[in-house]
This record gives C-alpha cells, structure tokens and sequence, in this order.
C-alpha cells in the first residue's frame, strides 16, 4: 500500500469511527486497525488525532466559509443607498448554503455535534466569530447611508448567533435535503428582514 493509499485509508476509517462515537471516545487503535496499519502510521500522516480529525474536516469546513466570504465580498461592494430588501432576494445564498451543508452532511455534522474534546470543538464561535467581522463591515457601511443612525453592536452579535443557530437547528432536525431547501428561503427572508430592521439604532450621542 503506497503513502497515499494509506493516508486515504486512515481518513476513511477515521470519518466513520467519529461519526460513530464523536472525537473524544474514537479509538485510534480502531482506526488503524481497521484501515490494516499501526497506530504509528497516524502520528506519520497526521501527527495526532487533532491532525487525522482535521484531515476529515478541513475542506469540507473550509469550503464552507469560502461560500460565506464570495456573498460578503459582493455585498460590500454593493450601492447600498439603494438597497431595499425584498422577499427572496437571497433566496440563492439561502440555497447554495443549505446544498453544501447538506451534500457534506456527516462532516459537517462531524463538525456541529462531535467535535467535543478537538480543536474544534469551539467551531460554531468560530464561525460566528468570522461572520460578526463581515456583518461589522457591511452594517458600518449600511449605518453610513442612513442618517442619524448607528450599528447596534449587540443586536449585530445577537442576530448573527440566530443565522448561524437556524442553519446549525435545520442541519440536525431535517435530515431530507429537498424538505429543508424547501424550508429555508422563508427563514432567510425573517432573519434579513429582522437583521435590516434592527442592526441600527439611533445615534443619540
């Protein structure tokens, strides 16, 4: 078995064993028993089961945020003095988020649920973390437009914590692809109708 083979190997085994019994109660003695290698070959590959857990997630993870960074991107660079929202008019991101999470559903939910006691068991903050930075510029720029209005810092955090739970809650209650693409473009239109409508407050100061 060649270096690649192996390495292959070992992911394969590793995705089915966390999806199974989540990072922290995976064997990796089970692992690599069953990809027909030694344990060492772990520590080789990946030096530690943080690395071998990483290798199953990373690009799914990684082509995820990349979607969330392309919308932003565009958004920023947007007039916004004459943007009105209306209904569906992200009807596409709503879509093309809701099909990757879904065609890499046991990753993501690898990601989402049993990541306890791995680097990344913190992902969600994570994201929203990266997310809030993104929403910070477009609100800056949305308060800019809009005379005697400020960005509510807390309602800019509070609504981006309820985007990322709604998808997160669909993700592990929906487990039909098509029903949840059914169910997400109304959702989307309440979170960026309540976004638009709360993000700024007036500027008393």
């Amino acid at each position: 078995m060649s270096d690649n083979e192996s390495r292959d190997k070992l992911i394969a085994c590793a995705r089915r064993e966390f999806s199974e019994k989540g990072f922290a109660k995976a064997s990796l003695r089970k692992i690599t028993s069953e990809a027909g290698l030694t344990t060492g070959a772990v520590y080789f590959f990946f030096k530690d089961k943080n690395g071998l857990f990483g290798a199953v997630v990373d690009e799914a993870l990684k082509g995820f945020m990349e979607i969330i960074h392309r919308h932003f991107t565009m958004e920023i660079q947007e007039d916004l003095t004459k943007y009105v929202h209306v209904k569906g008019d992200h009807d596409e991101l709503a879509q093309t988020i809701v099909s990757y999470l879904y065609d890499n559903y046991d990753v993501m939910m690898l990601l989402f649920d049993k990541a306890h006691g791995s680097e990344y068991e913190n992902v969600i903050d994570r994201i929203i973390d990266e997310l809030e930075k993104a929403y910070a510029m477009l609100a800056e720029k949305y308060a800019a437009v809009c005379p005697g209005k400020r960005v509510n810092r807390y309602m800019l955090h509070y609504m981006t914590h309820i985007q990322v739970d709604a998808f997160e809650h669909l993700l592990n209650h929906e487990p039909d692809k098509e029903k949840a693409l059914r169910i997400i473009n109304p959702v989307m239109d309440m979170l960026i109708t309540t976004w638009m409508g709360y993000v700024l407050e007036d500027d008393t100061d």
